[in-house]
């Protein structure tokens, strides 16, 4: 799987078949707040450009339980290998970004970056 697309968009729901939405919709309400950003934020910015396959990898990272969630993209336990996959991985990296759970506008470039 290929890392995000150059020309990331975040469609509105509305504008989104229901497959999309559906998925959006259950990025945004896992259970916790803290997994609700990480989670609900990777997928708004990515959601529209995703490949039928990353969709299909997508459902099966978000039946993972929220307190692994947690654990895995905030780096506080590695992804177990049995779990391992491209959309994980990919959600992984983006989540250790510096303010990863905010959406693009609030956050504030690093200094010295």
């Amino acid at each position: 799987m290929s890392d995000a697309p150059s020309n990331q968009t975040s469609s509105t729901p509305e504008e989104l078949p229901p497959r999309r939405k559906r998925l959006l919709f259950r990025a945004w309400h896992r259970g916790t707040k803290e997994t609700d950003l990480m989670v609900g934020h990777f997928v708004a910015r990515h959601i529209a450009a995703f490949t039928e396959d990353q969709l299909d990898e997508l459902e099966t990272v978000l039946e993972h339980l929220d307190v692994d969630m947690q654990e895995w993209l905030s780096g506080r336990r590695p992804i177990p290998e049995a779990h391992c996959s491209p959309m994980l991985d990919w959600m992984a990296r983006e989540c250790a970004q510096s303010g990863a759970g905010l959406p693009t506008e609030l956050r504030t470039p690093e200094r010295g970056a």
